[in-house]
């Protein structure tokens, strides 16, 4: 048996992962497997939008959620309405009431003009009226043989703006057949939380492939976020929805998430220098809070990774 230290960082569920499940059984899933949290994907599925149930189904099954993801996907474009701003502000509404750390948010479409033309200041004035972090997610453009065509405005790619923090997607970098590592690394500090998954690039699909079984960086992107001093979350956000069943589902976000947390120990354990101190004082403290024992897991002979308790 060998010992290894987990980072503090949490390794978080999105509902979307449970697809074509709905939200409850992401939260059964998360408890089920040991999952440090949930972000909730809010979209058409009722339980998705219902703070009250959210609330329950955290507390009956012990595990919290710490992130909303705004329903700004193309097939959300009907939830909470037409209105993106207003779509924003019930999600900061929604992570306030749940004790979430932070709203994923899509840069705009080129076709919201108007939301396109304000997204960057808006989401600025936002920031500045709350704790909760509002994260701006890389996206892509769509490759039509010798053609790129760009849906999002003002860009898909967060390095072309100055936004305060940022989601790095590797399912999206694949997409865009960015590099993963390149765009980590220039992110800095702004990158203050991920959404774990791969991609096989080189074709117009979102894949959200199980870490591991793609082209993108995912073991190198997690041991180099640990040694940085990575305080953000982790997000599996990955589809099973080819999954036979229940049981296949489990098998691969059980997969998911031992790949997420030994890659990410592994830079841990080559580290050597301290957490970063050039963090910004607001989102110090913001994330003040009473250190917490450290977790240690042990792998044993047959590669089984389990958490020892004290």
């Amino acid at each position: 048996m060998s010992a290894i230290q987990v980072p503090d960082a949490p390794v978080v569920l999105s509902t979307a992962s449970v697809y074509p499940e709905k939200t409850p059984a992401a939260f059964e899933i998360a408890a089920r497997l040991g999952y440090d949290g949930i972000e909730v994907l809010v979209s058409s599925d009722p339980a998705s939008q219902d703070i009250d149930m959210l609330r329950r189904l955290s507390d009956y099954h012990g595990v919290p959620i710490l992130a909303v993801h705004s329903p700004c996907l193309i097939f959300t474009q009907r939830v909470w309405g037409r209105d993106p701003w207003g779509k924003l502000v019930r999600s900061q509404a929604m992570a306030e009431a749940l004790g979430a750390k932070t709203v994923v948010v899509h840069p705009a479409f080129r076709w919201q003009r108007d939301y396109a033309r304000e997204f960057e200041a808006g989401v600025a004035r936002m920031q500045d009226e709350t704790d909760v972090v509002f994260a701006v997610e890389n996206m892509y453009p769509v490759h039509m043989r010798d053609r790129e065509v760009v849906p999002y405005a003002p860009s898909w790619n967060p390095l072309d703006r100055d936004y305060p923090d940022v989601t790095l997607d590797l399912s999206h970098t694949a997409m865009s057949r960015s590099d993963a590592m390149d765009m980590a690394r220039r992110l800095g500090d702004r990158l203050s939380h991920v959404h774990m998954a791969d991609g096989t690039g080189g074709q117009n699909l979102d894949e959200h492939l199980i870490p591991g079984r793609g082209a993108q960086p995912c073991a190198e992107l997690l041991e180099h976020l640990a040694a940085s001093g990575y305080e953000g979350q982790i997000v599996l956000e990955v589809s099973t929805r080819k999954a036979a069943d229940r049981e296949a589902r489990l098998v691969e976000l059980a997969e998911a998430l031992a790949f997420t947390r030994l890659h990410f120990a592994a830079g841990a354990r080559g580290d050597t220098g301290a957490a970063r101190t050039d963090r910004r004082e607001r989102v110090a403290a913001r994330r003040a809070a009473a250190a917490a024992p450290p977790r240690t897991f042990a792998v044993d002979t047959g590669g089984t990774a389990g958490e020892q308790r004290p």
